[in-house]
C-alpha cells in the first residue's frame, strides 16, 4: 500500500515578484512548497493575500498548478504582497517589499492547527516575522507541528526587516539552518563569534540552539552543508544566463527532500545544487520542472 505523500509546508510571504518586464509568484516559503510538490512531495503553502484582483489571480495560479488554497487566509482589508525586483551591476537581485501587506497578518486558525500537526517538514523564514501578529502566528504553528518534524528555518535577511530576537527566537525552534554567505557574517556577529567561520558558526548552533544541520548556499559555486559528523563541500553547476530569483528556495525544497529520505549528506548537497541549477536556468520562481525534477529523484535514488 502506497503512503501518502509527506506534507511540507511553506509558511510565511506569498507575493507578486514584480521585475521590470513582468510580474510572476513569488515568495520565499511559498518557492518551497511548490517545489517540494514537483519534487512529490504535498506542498502546502500557509499565507495570506488581499480581496482584491492580485489576490485572486494568485489564488488562481496556486490552483491551477496542483497546490490546495485552503491554508492560503483572505485578508478583506489588506492588500495582496507585492516585491520590486532589479538585478544590479553583478547580476545580483535587489529587492524593495510592499509594507503592510496581507501577509504581515497571518492568523493561526482552526485549519492551520489542524494542518500543523499532520506536517512532516515546516520551512519557515525571517520576512513575514516582521510585523507581530505575523510572527506569533508562525511561531504558534511551528510548536503545534509534531515534535519529529523536520523545521527548517531559512534565514534570508532583508534589510530593514529583522531583529536580533527574531533571529534567536527562530534559531530556537529549527533543526535545520540554510543561510547564504553574506548572511554568516551577520548571524556571526549577531552571535557574538569572532569570525565568520562556517565551522565555528556550525559548533555554536549545535551547542546554544540544538540545530542539527547547516546549510551554506553560495550560488554558482556550490554548497556547504555541516552537521555535527561532517562537512561536504559540493561544487556548483554551471548555469549560462541564470535567473537566480527562486534558485535558492528550491534548494531549500530540495534538501527537505533528501533529508525525509534519509540521504547521506553529500548526497543531498549534489542532488540540491542540480535541482536550483534546474530552476536557475529559467526565469521566475515557480518555473515548471516536474518532469526534470522526477529525472533527478531516479539518478540520485
Amino acid at each position: 500500500m502506497n503512503r501518502p505523500p509527506t506534507v511540507v509546508v511553506g509558511l510565511g510571504e506569498l507575493l507578486w515578484d514584480c521585475f521590470p518586464d513582468r510580474k510572476l509568484p513569488g515568495g520565499a516559503p511559498a518557492n518551497v512548497a511548490f517545489h517540494a510538490g514537483q519534487l512529490g512531495l504535498r506542498g502546502v503553502i500557509c499565507s495570506r493575500v488581499g480581496e482584491d484582483d492580485l489576490g485572486r489571480e494568485m489564488l488562481r495560479f496556486v490552483d491551477d498548478h496542483g497546490l490546495t488554497t485552503d491554508f492560503v487566509q483572505l485578508d478583506p482589508r489588506h492588500a495582496t504582497g507585492r516585491v520590486d525586483i532589479v538585478t544590479d551591476a553583478e547580476g545580483e537581485p535587489r529587492y524593495t517589499f510592499a509594507d503592510d501587506v496581507a501577509w504581515d497578518h497571518l492568523e493561526f486558525d482552526e485549519a492551520w492547527r489542524g494542518l500543523a500537526g499532520e506536517v512532516g517538514a515546516v520551512c519557515f523564514g525571517t520576512l513575514a516575522q516582521r510585523s507581530e501578529p505575523s510572527r506569533q502566528a508562525i511561531h504558534q504553528f511551528l510548536a503545534a507541528a509534531p515534535a519529529h518534524a523536520l523545521k527548517v528555518y531559512d534565514v534570508n535577511l532583508r534589510k530593514p526587516w529583522y531583529e536580533a530576537a527574531w533571529i534567536e527566537r527562530s534559531l530556537h525552534a529549527a533543526d535545520v539552518v540554510k543561510l547564504n554567505g553574506d548572511e554568516v557574517v551577520l548571524l556571526s556577529k549577531l552571535l557574538g563569534l569572532s569570525s565568520a567561520d562556517p565551522a565555528d558558526l556550525a559548533e555554536t548552533l549545535r551547542r546554544r540552539f540544538n540545530v542539527g544541520l547547516l546549510c551554506i548556499t553560495r550560488g554558482k559555486n556550490g554548497c556547504l552543508l555541516i552537521n555535527a559528523f561532517d562537512s561536504i563541500e559540493e561544487e556548483g553547476v554551471p548555469v549560462a544566463d541564470a535567473h537566480p530569483v527562486g534558485a535558492g528556495d528550491s534548494f531549500t525544497a530540495s534538501l527537505i527532500f533528501a533529508q525525509l529520505r534519509k540521504w547521506p549528506l553529500d548526497r543531498c548537497a549534489a542532488f540540491a545544487n542540480q535541482v536550483a541549477a534546474k530552476v536557475a536556468s529559467k526565469p521566475g520562481a515557480m518555473p515548471q520542472l516536474s518532469d526534470e525534477f522526477a529525472q533527478l529523484v531516479d539518478r540520485f535514488a
